[in-house]
């Protein structure tokens, strides 16, 4: 069989998010310092709780930045297609803290709902506010860059929910100042854990399927096969695969079987040119078949779902 094996690297140009990400982990990191330690200053588990959640913030920053820098480094001669997955296992291991750091407070939140504590509303307002600020400033950091860039877009409206997240926690406190009703900080610290366990169950979902080689929930694999078999010359596609090889890199292998015989270079290249284009995979190998020597082994193997 013809092979021929044509790897698009595109270049993770992170350098110029690098300043914002700086900036928003270290505003995040310092906000969960004070959260967390007013909450426990104050008993307000609210607080707490959203500290919990802006702590994702500052997983979820590390990782996308972590990706964009570990894309720049070239692959190995262990590490072949160099260390991107590490973002993948980053992105588990966090999804996992955070379910187990949600359970805690939804334990303690249940007790204190049958005993509710005094909790000074003013300061939690005023903690959570801060909060508000922080998220939006650092949501605002990323809206240069959302438009062109899937890690900028994705911290953007992370950043800009959690803004939402800590507005919660202040209409707690409003309604504790309003009412004197004390139970609706341990109301609120639930209704913003399940929040959290929303999301984090959602990255541990998609953490877990990129580990097990799952095709990229941005990618259409049934999609991606029919473009090929409508390209010119292509009689038929086999032995489909995509997958990830960071949280911002996808690859691809096929084999294509041309009967009219070996398309050349330029064809191949201007394939995986579109694949990167159409369905941002940065890294495709395609073997090319002619289709006169026997079926392939692999002829049975095309990574499409059966109809």
């Amino acid at each position: 069989m013809a092979g021929d094996h044509i790897h698009s690297h595109a270049a993770a140009d992170g350098g110029a998010l690098d300043g914002a990400f700086r900036w928003a982990v270290a505003l995040n990191a310092g906000y969960v310092i004070v959260e967390a330690g007013s909450g426990l200053y104050f008993g307000s588990l609210a607080l707490l709780a959203d500290a919990a959640h802006n702590l994702t913030d500052v997983a979820g920053l590390l990782i996308a930045w972590g990706a964009a820098v570990v894309a720049r480094r070239p692959p190995m001669q262990r590490f072949t297609y160099g260390l991107g997955r590490s973002t993948i296992l980053a992105a588990l291991a966090n999804a996992v803290a955070i379910l187990v750091g949600v359970g805690a407070v939804l334990l303690e939140a249940v007790q204190r709902l049958s005993s509710p504590q005094i909790v000074p509303a003013l300061p939690v307002l005023l903690v959570a506010a801060a909060g508000i600020a922080i998220n939006t400033g650092t949501a605002l950091l990323f809206r240069r860059e959302r438009g062109h860039d899937l890690n900028a877009e994705g911290a953007f409206l992370h950043m800009a929910a959690d803004a939402a997240v800590s507005a919660g926690v202040v209409l707690s406190a409003v309604v504790i100042l309003a009412t004197g009703w004390n139970w609706v900080d341990p109301a609120a610290a639930i209704i913003v854990s399940l929040v959290i366990a929303w999301t984090a169950f959602g990255l541990l979902k998609s953490s877990m399927a990129l580990s097990l080689d799952g095709v990229p929930a941005s990618v259409d694999l049934e999609k991606v096969g029919n473009w090929l078999r409508a390209r010119p010359g292509i009689a038929a596609v086999h032995d489909l695969h995509i997958w990830a090889l960071s949280t911002t890199s996808t690859a691809m292998s096929a084999h294509l079987v041309m009967s009219g015989g070996h398309p050349g270079d330029a064809f191949i290249d201007a394939v995986a040119g579109e694949l990167e284009r159409n369905f941002a995979i940065t890294h495709a190998t395609l073997q090319i078949e002619l289709g006169d020597g026997g079926a392939c082994r692999l002829i049975d193997n095309d990574g499409l779902p059966r109809h």
